[in-house]
């Protein structure tokens, strides 16, 4: 089981809790990667009856395609790059539109084993987009390349489980820039 920004292994598997979180709310999911290209997508169609909740994925690697595939707005990325948590939030947005979902959830970062664009190695934003906004969050990981990408899938599937339960109990939800840390 993967760990996460901590090195801590999670207590049961972060995909299971949120898509029966999902499925009770008859909600929906996409996920839009970049730095963990496909694995946080992984993750979630691992977990029995995920078919019922999860719309798909988009993996834009490659900057251009967020801006194609994604709708990241093509100034934001000529401004600052596809390490961004603005950049972030517009990718989980741009999933949640394009794949019709309640629910979006992105992740952007520098896994190494160099830096990009003078963002540091394990330098990860997190974002989700859902009914009431979006939050993003950001990580200084230490670490090889592998687990700076679990990692950050384990801190996705932590924030949009914490935006679930902050809707089902009434919780006011984050705008963007909100819960960066």
């Amino acid at each position: 089981m993967e760990s996460d920004a901590d090195g801590a292994r999670p207590v049961g598997s972060p995909a299971a809790g949120v898509v029966h979180s999902l499925a009770e709310r008859h909600e929906t999911l996409a996920t839009v990667e970049s730095l963990t290209g496909g694995l946080l997508a992984a993750s979630i169609v691992e977990i029995a009856g995920v078919s019922g909740i999860f719309r798909g994925g988009l993996v834009v690697y490659a900057t251009e395609l967020k801006s194609q595939l994604a709708g990241v707005p093509d100034d934001l990325l000529a401004d600052r790059g596809p390490v961004d948590p603005d950049v972030a939030v517009a990718l989980a947005e741009g999933g949640r539109r394009r794949c019709g979902a309640d629910w979006g959830l992105a992740t952007t970062g520098v896994a190494g084993p160099e830096p990009q664009d003078g963002k540091p190695v394990g330098l990860v934003y997190v974002a989700v987009a859902g009914p009431d906004g979006t939050d993003v969050r950001q990580f200084d990981l230490d670490g090889g390349r592998d687990h700076i990408r679990s990692a950050a899938v384990v801190e996705a599937l932590r924030l949009l489980a914490e935006r679930i339960h902050g809707a089902v109990d009434g919780g006011r939800a984050d705008t963007a820039g909100a819960g960066r840390r």
